[in-house]
């Protein structure tokens, strides 16, 4: 891994992974560098994207990739290992990477890039809008660690990608939940004509949707589960944990219904105003994103601009700064968006 920059903080105390810990610190079983979000029982596919690309790719010779020196981390090695001619490294310069895919797609090739979403939304921006979205160019940026999926800190945790990118126009971006829907996710982009931004989730990614009967379709949302109390709209990892908050609340006898939006933009007005106009229904928007920005504030304008007033509107979000290193469970519970944190939330705003 590259550019890293973690600096050890004072909460973590002196134990590291792997440390005995002590009564009031307990042992930490999650790297910060390297972190799943998996549960320890739940079911995984190990690169969902990088399988799915190199599969999708044996009848569509147009598709290349490209990376920014992190195949191995983007899961793009995979479509390298199945597809050495059409694999591209370019090195640790994501403007040269933007430019280089811009160019391709002119040519008639629909470039995979890859890289992390901090470089992608901080550093190759500029390059993003003038040489890919204002010429509509068919290119699809991957980009991996979105959100607060890894444990190395500011430098890595791409907390405001989503509020940076759903001003630009012509691009759609996609924040997908689990392995399964990343599967149906790569040949539906590939059908779609125009820059698409996908938030990535890596490595041994959690199965979920499968149990649902979910099919992904770009531009939509869909209901996985009905609820009279509270209505959770969430995207990526955030609706496995909207579900599993589901489920806890329903011991509280809570009904808590479940809207995933895969699709940030552009967002599935319709069916978010026909869930969110029932009446009597808590509305809570959770998402892996600053809460400045993101789903929550698109769903928020939409339904004021539409005078749809929910009994209460709440987010469910990382806040507005600068987030610590460390292991990721930590984080996650930190910063509000574990399964436990979620449910209490919820539980304080009934």
């Amino acid at each position: 891994m590259r550019r890293s920059k973690y600096v050890r903080p004072a909460w973590l105390g002196e134990q590291g992974e792997g440390g005995q810990g002590t009564a009031d610190k307990p042992r930490l079983t999650t790297s910060a560098m390297i972190a799943s979000l998996a549960g320890p029982d739940q079911r995984t596919k190990p690169a969902p994207f990088g399988h799915a690309l190199a599969a999708l790719a044996e009848t569509r010779p147009e598709i290349v990739g490209l990376t920014a020196d992190l195949a191995k981390y983007t899961d793009l090695h995979i479509f390298a290992k199945a597809h050495p001619d059409r694999f591209y490294q370019m090195g640790m310069a994501e403007q040269l990477l933007i430019s280089a895919a811009a160019g391709m797609a002119r040519e008639g090739f629909m470039p995979f890039a890859t890289t992390y979403a901090v470089f992608a939304a901080r550093r190759a921006y500029d390059f993003i809008c003038m040489a890919i979205a204002e010429e509509n160019l068919n290119v699809k940026i991957v980009c991996a660690l979105p959100g607060l999926t890894t444990g190395y800190g500011p430098s890595h945790q791409a907390t405001e990608d989503i509020a940076i990118f759903r001003g630009m126009p012509n691009i759609t971006i996609i924040d997908p939940c689990d392995a399964h829907e990343i599967e149906q996710v790569v040949p539906a982009i590939a059908a779609h004509s125009g820059p698409v931004y996908l938030r990535l989730l890596r490595g041994n990614v959690p199965v979920v949707l499968d149990e649902y009967d979910y099919t992904f379709e770009l531009g939509k949302a869909k209901m996985l589960r009905d609820g009279n109390d509270v209505l959770i709209i969430s995207s990526g990892l955030m609706t496995m944990r909207a579900l599993e908050a589901a489920e806890r609340l329903a011991e509280d006898r809570v009904d808590v219904g479940v809207l995933h939006v895969p699709t940030i933009k552009p967002l599935d007005e319709a069916t978010i105003l026909k869930e969110a106009s029932r009446t009597g229904r808590m509305v809570v928007v959770a998402e892996n994103h600053t809460i400045v920005g993101g789903l929550g504030e698109a769903v928020a304008g939409l339904l004021m601009r539409s005078g749809v007033i929910p009994p209460a509107f709440r987010q469910v979000a990382l806040p507005d700064e600068f987030l610590d290193a460390g292991a990721l469970p930590t984080l996650h519970d930190r910063y509000g968006i574990s399964t436990n944190a979620m449910t209490e939330s919820i539980k304080g705003w009934l």
